[in-house]
């Protein structure tokens, strides 16, 4: 990509500032990450409830169009990871599709809700045109440039420990405050089934994200994509060639491990939570059931805020996640053996979000770590497309 004039970034200083910290890690993000977050747990129960979308096409289309709609996001992933690396401009290489991603969320946010009264073929046609918009390429942009930011933003590990966890406090505030208690307690009982009141809501949490998203721009800075560059040590890797670093890196194996299977859980369980208290707790117009399920076992998630950093710089960043490991699986543990028990629930839910909170607040700090390993080991960084895997998984 030839370098092209784009409006400059507030941020001048070589160091981290706490204007950046603030406006470029931990508000910017805010609007696209609720949206998403929203869209992850609410999206499914639109399909459902509001458009009765269960019987379309015999029950099969709400279960094969996301499969699909992976498969695309895939590639879309890869394809992203393989831009941002050719990327070459003043303000960076994943900067400027932050930019880009602005209008592009807000315009397929409000797209998924939108779905005309039709008749069935152009309801499906419409629902995986949006979604596919949204999920493979808006939302595949943002996250991309979003979650590469951290690791582009300076090669002071203290520093980039900090930005990771103002940048996954945004996340935390986003899906453990906002959608897991404002959305069950009062926007779910309000909105009903009612799908003008869905359109109305979704369209402002679409354009909030744009404003938002450009705050994110203006206030970040990819201090080690200008070093790289002006030191002419930026090299051009053949895409089959990084694909053979990163998979012969056994830290980044087992990072991709980690995430395939965190990630994976985490879908399960924002699609099931809804139709979990739903239909074995309560009922999630109660305005109560979720909301417990959701904020007291997330609880942990705000207050680890103020302990996980500093525990992981005593003790090491690895050997805080793996105690995490134990208690996230005896957590769960607790939840599956008495599924019914919404008591018993909650304390699963609280111990499983302790163990939680080294993911949450340090990964990206970590995954950073691994692209340092890379380039000491191979004398190459290629993180869009070190990144690409997880993102996918992410998404």
């Amino acid at each position: 990509m030839k370098a092209i004039r784009l409006p400059a970034s507030v941020i001048r200083s070589e160091t981290v500032t706490k204007k950046e910290k603030w406006l470029g890690y931990l508000v910017g993000p805010a609007g696209a990450i609720l949206l998403n977050a929203v869209l992850a747990t609410y999206l499914n129960v639109y399909y459902t409830d509001v458009l009765n979308l269960t019987p379309l096409w015999g029950g099969v289309f709400l279960t094969a169009f996301p499969i699909v709609s992976k498969i695309i996001d895939a590639i879309t992933n890869i394809l992203m990871g393989q831009i941002i690396d050719r990327t070459r401009t003043k303000e960076g290489k994943a900067r400027p599709w932050l930019l880009l991603s602005a209008p592009l969320v807000t315009i397929s946010g409000i797209l998924l809700f939108t779905v005309p009264e039709s008749n069935d073929t152009v309801k499906a046609i419409w629902v995986m045109l949006s979604y596919n918009l949204f999920y493979s390429f808006a939302y595949t942009i943002f996250n991309m440039s979003h979650n590469l930011m951290v690791p582009l933003s300076t090669r002071n590990g203290t520093d980039r420990g900090g930005l990771s966890v103002f940048n996954q406090i945004t996340t935390i505030m986003m899906s453990g405050i906002l959608v897991a208690l404002v959305f069950p307690m009062v926007i779910m009982p309000a909105i009903g089934v009612d799908k003008s009141k869905w359109i109305t809501l979704m369209s402002v949490l679409s354009i909030a994200a744009l404003p938002l998203t450009l705050v994110e721009y203006f206030f970040t800075k990819e201090r080690v994509t200008e070093e790289t560059a002006a030191a002419g040590e930026e090299l051009r890797v053949p895409f089959r060639e990084q694909l053979r670093i990163l998979f012969t890196d056994r830290y980044m194996v087992l990072m991709y491990a980690y995430f395939l299977i965190y990630t994976t859980g985490t879908t399960l369980k924002n699609l099931g939570l809804v139709y979990y208290c739903n239909y074995v707790l309560g009922t999630y117009n109660d305005g109560v059931t979720q909301m417990l399920v959701s904020v007291i076992g997330g609880i942990p998630m705000g207050i680890g805020i103020f302990a996980v950093w500093p525990l992981a710089k005593k003790f090491g960043k690895r050997n805080v996640t793996m105690v995490g490991f134990v208690l996230y699986a005896l957590g769960s543990l607790i939840c599956w053996l008495f599924p019914t028990s919404l008591v018993v629930v909650l304390v699963g839910q609280f111990i499983k979000n302790i163990g939680g909170l080294p993911c949450a607040y340090v990964f990206m700090a970590l995954f950073a770590d691994c692209l340092d390993h890379l380039v000491e080991w191979t004398a190459r960084r290629c993180p869009s497309t070190t990144s690409s895997p997880w993102r996918w998984w992410a998404s």
